[in-house]
C-alpha cells in the first residue's frame, strides 16, 4: 500500500510538473512614434532598458512632457507614467490599442475595470502634474468567460506557451513585434504615441 501511495505521489509531482511549465519572452522596446502636432515641441527623448535584481526588463521612454516606464508581464503590459508637462494631462482609454503580432487592433481595459465590462466605455482618467500613475492594458480579445463551478472572467496570456525549449526557440513570433497606441490629451490636443515592441526569444521554465 506504501509503495502504491508513494507512485501515486510520484506521478502527481511529475505530471503537476509538466501542466505548470511556463514560456517567458524576452522583448524590447525598438522605437518609439512621438506625436507630430506642431503646437506641441517635445524636446530631447530617449529609450532606456534596465534589469532588476529579479531578472525583469523595464523599458523608458522620455521627452519634455512625459516618462513612462513599461514592463511587459504574461498576461498584460505594465507601465508607470510621470506627467511632466507643467499642465494636467488625460488618458483616453477608449482611443487606445494593442496591436499584435500579426496585425491585430484590440480595444485594451485598464486597472479598475471589471473584465465583464471589457467592451463597457471607459471613463478619462487625469493625471495632475508631476504627478505618477500606475496602471495596465489588458488586450479586451484576450479575456474569455469559462462556466463551471471554478469557472469565471480569464485571460489569455498574451504571446503562445510551450512545454519544450525547442517548441518555444521555434516559434514564430521570434522577431516579430507589437505595438500599443497611446494618445495622451495635453491642453486639450490629443496627441498620439506609438510604443513598438520586439518579441527577441522565449525560454521555457
Amino acid at each position: 500500500m506504501k509503495k502504491i501511495v508513494l507512485l501515486f505521489l510520484s506521478m502527481f509531482y511529475l505530471t503537476s510538473c509538466s501542466l505548470f511549465v511556463y514560456t517567458s519572452y524576452n522583448t524590447s522596446l525598438v522605437s518609439v512614434e512621438s506625436p507630430a502636432d506642431a503646437k506641441v515641441k517635445y524636446g530631447e527623448t530617449k529609450i532606456v532598458t534596465t534589469t532588476g535584481e529579479d531578472g525583469i526588463s523595464k523599458y523608458t521612454y522620455e521627452d519634455d512632457f512625459i516618462n513612462i516606464v513599461w514592463y511587459i508581464g504574461s498576461k498584460q503590459l505594465n507601465f508607470t507614467l510621470t506627467n511632466k508637462s507643467g499642465y494636467s494631462i488625460k488618458l483616453p482609454w477608449d482611443d487606445m490599442a494593442y496591436v499584435d503580432e500579426a496585425g491585430n487592433t484590440m480595444r485594451v481595459i485598464h486597472s479598475g475595470i471589471k473584465l465583464i465590462d471589457r467592451n463597457a466605455a471607459q471613463a478619462t482618467t487625469v493625471v495632475p502634474k508631476n504627478a505618477k500613475l500606475d496602471d495596465i492594458l489588458i488586450p479586451s480579445d484576450n479575456i474569455y468567460y469559462v462556466s463551471g463551478q471554478y469557472g469565471g472572467w480569464r485571460e489569455k496570456y498574451l504571446f503562445p506557451q510551450y512545454t519544450t525549449q525547442e517548441a518555444a526557440t521555434a516559434s514564430p513570433l521570434i522577431g516579430k513585434t507589437v505595438r500599443v497606441i497611446f494618445p495622451i490629451i495635453i491642453q486639450d490636443v490629443q496627441n498620439e504615441y506609438v510604443f513598438e515592441f520586439s518579441i527577441d526569444g522565449a525560454i521555457v521554465k
